[in-house]
């Protein structure tokens, strides 16, 4: 038992740190692009921001099964096959990414008027803006956000679990429901549960710090 369920969080952990990475680095982009062109934005454009939204918004009501299922072509041409943990890296990257766009937007937009417009007033460009005020204004709401992301990915692995993505989720399935065996039922829902409350600490942690 000991050995099933350690290659499954190993897993869940490969799953999660991956996914979120790439979300991070992928969300950052439509985020950056909706704070800037917002009409309070420091480069109002309403077709853009209006076409950024609704699709950060659509792709977000999306259920995670349905979605991995949607995306099956897409995940067998980036990781040559649909299921599998590195498969389940593509849907779930994809899951998080509308998320990660719209918390960091609101942390962006979040940031003290007075201080752009005083950064403007002293000749900043946008992109000392973004970067010296935005981005360090912001950073640890950001970093909260990024903190909820991490664990909205740990359910998503757990539900990917029943799509043969693997992980604690595929163990709590085929060991715990499939085959009656509640002890590894019970220990995976009480990995992911630690899981939560060690990833959300540190989250809280260091936004207090760096609060």
């Amino acid at each position: 038992m000991s050995d099933v369920i350690l290659k499954a969080t190993y897993e869940t952990l490969y799953m999660v740190i991956g996914s979120t990475f790439f979300a991070v680095v992928l969300g950052f982009i439509p985020a950056i692009v909706l704070t800037l062109t917002a009409p309070d934005g420091l480069k109002p454009n309403k077709v853009i921001y209006t076409i950024l939204d609704v699709l950060v918004n659509v792709f977000r009501s999306f259920p995670f099964v349905i979605l991995m299922v949607i995306v099956i072509p897409l995940t067998r041409l980036i990781a040559g096959k649909a299921i599998g943990t590195t498969a389940a890296l593509v849907p779930l990257t994809i899951s998080a990414i509308p998320f990660v766009a719209r918390v960091i937007e609101s942390a962006l937009r979040s940031v003290d008027v007075g201080l752009i417009e005083a950064a403007k007033s002293f000749g900043a460009t946008d992109f000392q803006i973004i970067y010296r005020i935005y981005l360090k204004e912001a950073f640890p709401a950001i970093l909260s956000g990024i903190t909820l992301t991490m664990i909205s990915i740990i359910g998503y692995s757990a539900m990917g679990g029943a799509l043969g993505a693997g992980g604690l989720g595929d163990i709590a399935i085929r060991y715990g429901y499939q085959a009656y065996k509640i002890p590894y039922l019970v220990v995976t829902s009480i990995i992911l549960i630690i899981f939560v409350q060690i990833i959300q600490t540190i989250g809280n942690h260091l936004y207090k710090k760096l609060s």
